[in-house]
């Protein structure tokens, strides 16, 4: 098996889970994932499997779009429901001060949409002088992960009841929904946290082509049946067609002429000309992906991810 099949992953387990159960299931330890999802976290997670591994970069990219229910309130240390309660700027006053308002939430949060520079959560993946964050977190060690530029394309609120806002964010990867309901607390000076997520899509997956582990496990015919081929990722990627003596050098990882692709000189000169920056995919006469390109030089593609 060669391609993505994407997981709907319940709350509970972690990315790894998934992908230990997705090895025992169909035999290969060739497996990765593409974008963690928390533990408490659900929806789609994509695999990767056999030569689709290489690829795990280009399929990173992409839109994310995240449910989440955000409790105001209350913040953690872990800044989501699985942390530790701490003492925000109210509690502290020990003042019996109003909770915001829905009109209060609802403009501050709009505030969070566009670019900005984003505080990674102490318990996250990020290095901190090569230590992972969340291990000095646990340790109880003061640690604070470089703040990165993020970007929100849009939220929409979908509910405000009593303490709890639930919404759907349209984001770039990189962004933390657990920042997100931290951020937010901080900004209404009531704190917050993340008590629920799931994510919708990522990138090219959305939930409707995902499986669940119950039926990956149940089945091993299923996830065979759900599983997008190499030849269909990537699709907006521009692609070309090798000779027999293209499909031989790309094969090997050596650069491609036009006289190794099956358009002609014309039709060369403006594909290279519009695609300078972006990859390309090499196929076979019969279809199969053979190899992602990069387009170099007077018109030269450099097969930089070989698949076959």
């Amino acid at each position: 098996m060669d391609g993505v099949l994407v997981i709907d992953k319940p709350a509970g387990i972690t990315s790894h889970d998934v992908v230990s159960c997705a090895r025992r299931v169909l035999g290969t330890r060739r497996i990765g994932y593409v974008g963690t999802l928390d533990p408490m976290a659900t929806g789609v997670l994509p695999l990767v499997i056999g030569h689709a591994t290489r690829l795990a970069p280009l399929l990173s990219v992409g839109p994310k779009i995240y449910t989440g229910t955000i409790r105001l309130g209350i913040a953690t240390d872990t800044y989501d429901a699985t942390g530790q309660a701490q003492e925000t700027a109210r509690s502290a006053e020990n003042q019996r001060v109003r909770s915001p308002d829905t009109l209060e939430i609802s403009r501050t949060i709009q505030s969070f949409v566009g670019t900005f520079v984003q505080q990674p959560p102490p318990f996250s993946a990020k290095k901190v002088n090569g230590v992972r964050a969340y291990r000095l977190a646990r340790q109880k060690k003061p640690v604070t992960p470089k703040a990165v530029e993020v970007t929100v394309h849009n939220i929409d609120i979908i509910s405000i009841v009593g303490n709890c806002l639930r919404c759907r964010v349209n984001c770039e990867p990189g962004f933390y929904m657990r920042s997100l309901a931290h951020d937010l607390g901080q900004a209404l000076n009531c704190g917050g946290h993340l008590e629920e997520l799931r994510r919708e899509r990522s990138g090219a997956f959305r939930l409707t082509d995902a499986l669940t582990i119950d039926l990956l496990a149940e089945n091993s015919c299923q996830p065979t049946q759900k599983t997008i081929p190499l030849a269909c990722l990537l699709p907006e990627l521009p692609k070309a067609t090798l000779t027999s003596q293209g499909l031989n050098k790309a094969k090997h990882g050596n650069n491609v002429t036009p006289s190794d692709i099956l358009i002609d000189k014309g039709d060369w000169q403006a594909f290279g000309a519009d695609e300078l920056s972006t990859p390309i995919k090499l196929f076979d006469s019969e279809g199969t992906l053979v190899a992602i390109a990069t387009v170099e030089s007077d018109s030269i593609l450099h097969p930089a991810i070989v698949l076959v």
